[in-house]
């Protein structure tokens, strides 16, 4: 028998994704277009009050309502709603109120669930809403985080304090580094700044779905969720449900960026509405209730310290941050911060380091992961902090940099923060991004306009970065309290045909899962690509995941599915061997078929699943069965890092801030698909962008959410960003067999510092100090007139 001819690499290659021929033409299968036979329809009444107790509910008119047929109170359902999980305590004392699907007795933030009407269709139940009667005694609300840190006001009355828990990292103790207090006192120079981190809003594209079928053997749920798996564990444990019967699909599903790694009381509410009426139901939010009710990200304020000789060399680093919870804690509300304190030393060898962080609550909806979760806040605070310092110290702030990160040799690097740092070379990196930026010219432009006093002055923006993501060692996760585990779970089914198909536990949300993988197997097994076909986000398909977040698809589910398609390999080459009266030993595999050694006598792996299908001629006491399963776990984090480049024009009349030019070199490793890589850091960059310069979730003194459409809150479109140029070095990871490191993160973890330094850059000059996030046209202006009345313009 003879081979195919030699297949094209697969990893490498910029593939179309598989993913877009449904999508794009209208074959897409979202939670909100399913219609089941005799499917009821809820909708949710909201309290209007950001802090209240509930004195009555009245349901009476809305039951009498045409099309309801039922409407239930937290009272109705107390005794089976239990309350919302968190899998991160970060400290054996942390503090946290019940958080139930539907309010019982008191509301905490502006939105929150106080009654659920079922109705036979949505205009019905959304109708009913208003007649819902609900009498509230108001109670002082606390919304700024720093006065919550006080406790003067309570979020909530069944706490003593707003303090939910307090974590410490501090290198000395841990003996990662020195004495962070004893170096500053040491120091030549310390600079101290206090940062914010504004509050802002997933914003995926596709609103949050639900719908509930409690007719079969199984109850089944479909949702626009990230984690189908953790979604069903968490509801089983939640609801006394057990695990066995209940599955939770994830069709296809429009967006995430951490908003949808959650369990969401909508969710719950769903379940128990149909399970109560004993028909299928769907819940569908309004654009408006995902800003005011799904769960936020960031809001942080960064109380920092630097130290540094007079040349230049950091001497320490202290962090003190109070991170906003909001009102509840979330699945991984709590762990956020903890992410980022590992993430703060980024590059750098820093010699001490203390990081303490303050979860407070507030009268807010509850924040937890958005993209990049903690690593983008610490990013943010460690490159204005370095920038800040290189103006002290009147030094260009890339030389600073540079006097500061960790060299290549230097690799594998044992940080201050206790990370070890596998490869890197973030000289590379930067001298890649300063060619492609042009940064002396930039430099010659900006002094140009700074000598002929021009309204439209130029900034230039530094970011360099790295980020531990590939979530997560099992190890490190239960070192920290979480929950969970970080492993990932994958099969390979060889079909009598010769496909192949592949069920991973990470469960795609626009990443391109199923384009990656198929080049995977198609290039471990020597199988056409069009031949693999991935199967994902059913927990009655694929029964083991932890699902997709943290940049760990490709660096620990795709290494699963590599791990599961060697063990294939294995099993064929025993049955191969005795197909071809070989011994094993002898057998060479390589571009889909066995060699034997030294001849040209070979069998393709689709000719053994064909002869094991048959298993009319198997090696005896071996079974009839290629397909496999493995989990992978990985050993460490991968760390990709990347240096970027923003030359900013502030128009000094207007306050406009504009992107005239911004590289980025990223480096993530050995790609797999460099179309999908480009994907990955498009959308990043324009998040981070985003937080930069556009958005920014705002609640008045009362907790009304004021900026709760996409009039009030603004997501930029494309004319709003510009063309990037981007660029990759490649340094291979070592803690997965390909050498990947994530991507999906990198985007806005870096260039959310780099604009923000940018737009300071091009008017520090005149006395502008800091801008708060956003910086919009009113902030930069009226940072300008505040520093010509303070002295800082001649």
């Amino acid at each position: 028998m003879t081979a195919t001819a030699t297949p094209k690499p697969e990893i490498g290659t910029a593939r179309l994704r598989k993913e877009d021929a449904h999508l794009i033409t209208g074959r897409s299968r979202f939670t909100d277009n399913m219609v089941l036979p005799g499917m009821l329809h809820l909708a949710m009444v909201r309290s209007p009050f950001a802090h209240a107790k509930i004195t009555s509910v009245d349901v009476a008119a809305a039951k009498a309502s045409p099309g309801v047929l039922d409407v239930l109170t937290g009272a109705d359902v107390a005794q089976e709603q239990g309350s919302l999980p968190n899998a991160w305590p970060i400290t054996p004392d942390q503090k946290a109120p019940a958080h139930p699907s539907v309010a019982v007795d008191e509301v905490a933030f502006s939105g929150e669930i106080v009654a659920v009407i079922i109705a036979r269709s949505v205009a019905a139940a959304r109708d009913a809403v208003e007649l819902v009667d609900v009498d509230y005694e108001e109670l002082p609300v606390v919304m700024d985080l720093e006065e919550a840190y006080t406790d003067k006001v309570l979020a909530h009355t069944s706490l003593d304090s707003n303090k939910s828990a307090t974590w410490v990292f501090d290198s000395a103790q841990a003996g990662t580094g020195t004495d962070v207090d004893a170096e500053l006192a040491a120091s030549d120079v310390v600079v101290e700044r206090t940062l914010y981190q504004q509050r802002l809003i997933p914003a995926f594209m596709e609103p949050r779905s639900t719908v509930v079928d409690p007719t079969g053997q199984q109850i089944t749920m479909w949702s626009a969720t990230q984690i189908p798996h953790i979604l069903r564990l968490m509801l089983a444990l939640t609801l006394g449900i057990p695990e066995g019967k209940l599955r939770v699909v994830a069709p296809d599903v429009g967006g995430g960026f951490g908003g949808k790694l959650q369990v969401t009381p909508e969710e719950v509410i769903t379940l128990l509405a149909a399970r109560r009426m004993g028909k299928p139901v769907k819940y569908t939010e309004t654009r408006s209730e995902s800003l005011q009710a799904a769960h936020h990200g960031r809001a942080q304020v960064q109380r920092l310290k630097i130290g540094a000789t007079k040349d230049g060399i950091v001497t320490g680093l202290h962090v003190d941050l109070l991170a906003d919870m909001g009102a509840y804690l979330g699945l991984v509300t709590s762990g956020v911060p903890i992410l980022g304190a590992f993430m703060y030393n980024s590059i750098y060898k820093f010699p001490s380091y203390r990081f303490e962080c303050h979860n407070i609550f507030t009268n807010k909806a509850w924040t937890d992961a958005y993209r990049g979760a903690g690593r983008p806040e610490a990013t943010f605070a460690i490159e204005r902090m370095m920038d800040e310092l290189a103006v002290e110290l009147d030094m260009d702030p890339l030389e600073l940099r540079e006097k500061n990160w960790i060299k290549h040799e230097e690799f594998p690097f044992a940080t201050v923060a206790g990370l070890e740092y596998d490869t890197g070379n973030y000289e590379a990196a930067t001298e890649k991004a300063v060619e492609l930026f042009d940064y002396d010219g930039f430099r010659a432009e900006q002094k140009r306009r700074r000598d002929a006093g021009d309204t439209v002055q130029l900034g230039i923006g530094i970011s360099t970065f790295t980020e531990m993501c590939g979530l997560a060692p099992s190890r490190v996760l239960g070192s920290l309290s979480y929950g969970a585990g970080g492993w990932e779970h994958a099969q390979v089914r060889m079909l009598p045909t010769g496909n192949v198909e592949v069920v991973t536990g990470s469960s795609a949300h626009g990443q391109g899962h199923e384009t990656a993988w198929s080049q995977l197997v198609a290039d471990r097994l020597g199988v056409p690509f069009e031949n693999v076909e991935v199967l994902h986000g059913d927990t009655q398909v694929s029964q083991r995941g932890l699902d997709t977040y943290g940049s760990r698809s490709l660096s620990v589910g795709g290494m699963a599915v590599l791990a599961a398609a060697d063990k294939v390999i294995e099993k064929a080459k025993v049955i191969a061997a005795h197909l071809m009266e070989a011994n094993e030993d002898d057998l060479e595999f390589a571009h889909g078929a066995f060699t034997v050694k030294g001849t040209d006598q070979s069998t393709a792996i689709g000719e053994v699943a064909l002869a094991v299908f048959a298993a009319h001629n198997m090696p005896d006491g071996v079974e009839p069965n290629l397909d496999s399963e493995a989990t992978f776990d990985p050993v460490n984090f991968s760390y990709p890092h990347g240096t970027h480049l923003a030359a900013m024009e502030v128009d000094t009349e207007t306050g406009e801030a504009r992107i005239l030019k911004y590289v980025c070199v990223d480096d993530v490793g050995v790609v797999v698909n460099p179309m999908l890589v480009e994907g990955q850091v498009h959308g990043g960059l324009a998040q981070g962008i985003a937080q930069a310069l556009y958005e920014e979730a705002v609640y008045d003194d009362a907790g009304t959410l004021v900026s709760g459409s996409f009039v009030d809150y603004l997501v930029p479109s494309a004319p709003d960003l510009p063309h990037y140029i981007t660029a990759r070095t490649e340094t291979p990871a070592t803690s997965n067999q390909l050498g990947a490191k994530g991507v999906g993160e990198a985007g806005t973890i870096a260039s959310t510092p780099a604009i923000v330094n940018g737009v300071l850059d091009a008017i520090r000059h005149l006395g502008v100090t800091d801008i708060k996030m956003p910086c919009t046209p009113s902030r930069v202006w009226h940072a300008l007139q505040e520093a010509k009345t303070t002295g800082g313009v001649q």
